[in-house]
């Protein structure tokens, strides 16, 4: 049976969604009164897809640091709490970092089972929000989810995050065939890596930072990394060490195993004159089992709401529940990089 886009039935699919909405869409517009960019973007893009887990990658306005004034922490707290009601889902915001644009996830509580949330102070300009999920089908497995948002400004600071990552993708442990009984689990991280993927597979080729179109020369150095011959080359390290760890983007699976060349568009970089066009800055990274139940991806139209694009990924439950026991195989790593 065909169904539309934003329809499924409730139970057979999975839905992730990662969306950047823009400085969480502005302040308000006075107390009380939420942004037109933020209510566009929750009721009329989020609400009709029904996520079951959303990562939500600016929380600009959502989230407070500790010396903010009673009447931010306030409208943060209207924001967050409207953000859950509209969608019917429960929040989880990370702590803020050094970064002006915190993260956070909302799960829905039919599709999982919640457990503890973790925090990550160090080494993160904008620390992850990490929480672990369940499925009652299979609740020995945990389901490791983060939403991260990588350091827009240093490539070096963007390889010491992606390091302080793998702890979370060596949670996933046991490998197929492993004795019975050894702890394992899935691993799922979204979100804007602020640096483009290895060209390998890409339906367009990397940035060209020679470009004279290319004019924003602070944004190449926060992007690229001039090499010793005096060229200038993308930074792709979050990319390249999530798949020596045996990680896959889903999108990169939808396209090469489900033939859905659409699931690599671009998703930012459409808004911005000077930084050298539009790139796939965000993604998803899953676990060598899970990424095997993506049944569909594609990436939403955000025009006039947000500089990003919406990520959408559907997963087959029956499939996801498979991937958790290890019913199957898991992908090489780099398998998908053709």
């Amino acid at each position: 049976m065909n169904r539309s886009k934003e329809e499924k039935s409730s139970g057979d699919v999975v839905r992730l969604v990662l969306m950047n909405l823009e400085h969480d869409g502005g302040p308000e517009e006075k107390p009380g009164m939420l942004p037109v960019r933020w209510r566009r973007a929750y009721e009329e893009v989020l609400l009709p897809l029904r996520p079951d887990w959303l990562g939500l990658t600016e929380l600009t306005y959502s989230q407070t640091r500790p010396e903010a004034t009673a009447r931010e922490k306030a409208a943060a707290k209207r924001r967050w709490r409207a953000a859950q009601k509209t969608l019917g889902m429960r929040g989880f915001r990370a702590k803020m970092g050094q970064g002006r644009n915190p993260v956070g996830l909302l799960v829905r509580e039919s599709a999982f089972t919640i457990g503890p949330q973790y925090h990550h102070p160090q080494v993160f300009r904008t620390p992850p929000a990490n929480v672990v999920l369940g499925v009652p089908e299979v609740p020995e497995v945990p389901i490791v989810t983060a939403v991260i948002h990588s350091s827009f400004c240093s490539p070096t600071g963007r390889e010491a995050e992606a390091y302080e990552l793998t702890p979370l993708v060596d949670k996933v442990k046991a490998q197929h065939g492993a004795a019975p009984g050894l702890s394992r689990a899935a691993c799922w991280l979204f979100g804007d890596a602020n640096e483009e993927p290895v060209e390998i597979g890409e339906p367009r080729s990397g940035t060209d930072w020679h470009s004279p179109h290319v004019t924003d020369l602070v944004h190449r150095c926060h992007r690229a990394v001039k090499q010793p011959d005096g060229t200038w080359k993308s930074h792709t390290f979050l990319d390249e060490l999530m798949h020596d760890c045996g990680m896959h983007d889903p999108a990169r699976y939808a396209a090469r195993r489900l033939g859905q060349l659409e699931a690599q568009s671009t998703t930012a970089g459409y808004a911005r004159i000077g930084q050298g066009g539009e790139c796939r800055i965000d993604r998803g990274y899953m676990d060598a089992w899970t990424v095997q139940a993506v049944e569909e991806v594609r990436v939403v139209d955000m025009t006039g709401i947000s500089d990003h694009r919406v990520l959408v990924v559907d997963l087959s439950r029956r499939r996801l529940i498979e991937a958790l026991r290890r019913g199957f195989a898991p992908l090489e790593p780099w398998e998908l990089v053709v």
